[in-house]
């Protein structure tokens, strides 16, 4: 299919103290989420100077993606957009038809199925056109799922060796330790309509295909850690960063309980992998780098947190993969029986439990 631009798209971030409260605010609106849950979110952020890694390590993906692209045959100029904070999507679009424009391609920085992953995203494109009327006049799609790319999957399973073997340096066997992958918890009833409809039935519930996804991912790590010849403990996916209100079910078990829990069954040791994240932002540097650990410290266990994709060479490389699918038909590259994911989604996926929303990027039915 052609394309004439490449958007990459994420969540956004505060960059300055007084930008905090208006972010979490508009992050949660309509959610039900208690004040006090925002004061106490904000006070991670002012912990890093009220400042979100995110935006930047997306500039520095971005450079990154415009050196690679000419290399790998990508002749289209990439642009980065936000679905909370500058540069937002709608003053992007219009920078983007008023630069001549029309049919643009995003990836976006969530490799899972999900409502807040993928289906949000969708409906803030759809917005952005409408805000820069710019409907009927320029087509966005959006790149597949890509939980068991091999360029998503390489930098995981790279880092995580190098703390394995640090670990056995330390005198602490595989047998004594147990590898967490977190992921953002979600509430109860997104996982289990996460992923195409006619798909449900195969996943367990209440996590469906977002937590299948990540299942596969870990094993897929996991195989690459044997690979590499370095003895893999067992694992488990844990969540973490629970925002939404204490009456709605999420999915779990808590990264904190789990660490308590392994302390209970025996184990020496703990690496928790934020596979559920493409980047250390604040979920992953707060909750995990300063909680997690903590909770680790207390328990007496020895503690790693490994790395995430970042700007990883394979992950870059990955990306291109990606763009290069939709827009020279290269061929699809999955690493698990899930995969690869459909190009468009289909109607109905990972729906919007508070109301429906017009989308783009959407499978005719």
């Amino acid at each position: 299919m052609s394309y004439d631009a490449i958007l990459l798209a994420s969540f956004g971030g505060p960059e300055g103290p007084d930008e905090v409260m208006p972010f979490l605010e508009r992050v949660t609106a309509g959610r039900g989420v208690p004040y006090e849950r925002l004061v106490d979110v904000s006070h991670h952020y002012m912990a890093l100077g009220g400042v979100s890694p995110i935006n930047q390590q997306n500039r520095d993906l971005l450079e990154k993606l415009r050196s690679r692209f000419p290399e790998r045959g990508i002749d289209l100029p990439i642009y980065f957009g936000n679905r909370n904070s500058e540069p937002y999507f709608a003053d992007v679009v219009k920078q983007m038809y008023d630069d001549g424009h029309r049919r643009v391609l995003a990836w976006v920085t969530s490799a899972y199925s999900s409502y807040s992953g993928c289906r949000q995203y969708r409906e803030n494109f759809y917005q952005a056109l409408q805000d820069a009327e710019l409907l009927g006049k320029m087509t966005i799609d959006k790149v597949r799922h890509y939980f068991d790319h091999p360029g998503f999957i390489a930098p995981v399973a790279e880092d995580l060796v190098l703390q394995l073997r640090q670990m056995a340096s330390e005198g602490i066997s595989a047998d004594d330790a147990v590898i967490m992958f977190a992921t953002h918890s979600i509430p109860n009833t997104m996982g289990e309509t996460s992923g195409p409809p006619a798909r449900r039935a195969e996943f367990e519930q209440p996590g469906g295909a977002y937590a299948a996804q990540h299942r596969e991912a870990a094993k897929l790590v996991v195989d690459q850690i044997e690979q590499a010849g370095v003895s893999a403990p067992e694992w488990e996916l844990v969540y973490q960063s629970r925002s939404g209100s204490p009456a709605i079910p999420w999915l779990e078990p808590d990264v904190n309980d789990a660490i308590r829990a392994a302390k209970a069954s025996g184990k020496k040791a703990v690496i928790v992998s934020p596979l559920g994240f493409v980047s250390d932002h604040v979920e992953v540097i707060w909750d995990l780098d300063n909680e997690a650990q903590e909770t680790a410290e207390e328990e007496g266990l020895w503690f790693a947190r490994a790395a995430t994709a970042g700007t990883h060479d394979a992950f870059v490389n990955g990306i291109c993969d990606l763009v290069l699918e939709r827009i020279a038909d290269a061929e699809k590259t999955a690493l698990s029986a899930l995969g690869p994911w459909p190009e468009f989604c289909a109607i109905g996926c990972c729906p919007n439990s508070r109301r429906e929303l017009p989308t783009v990027a959407e499978a005719s039915a």
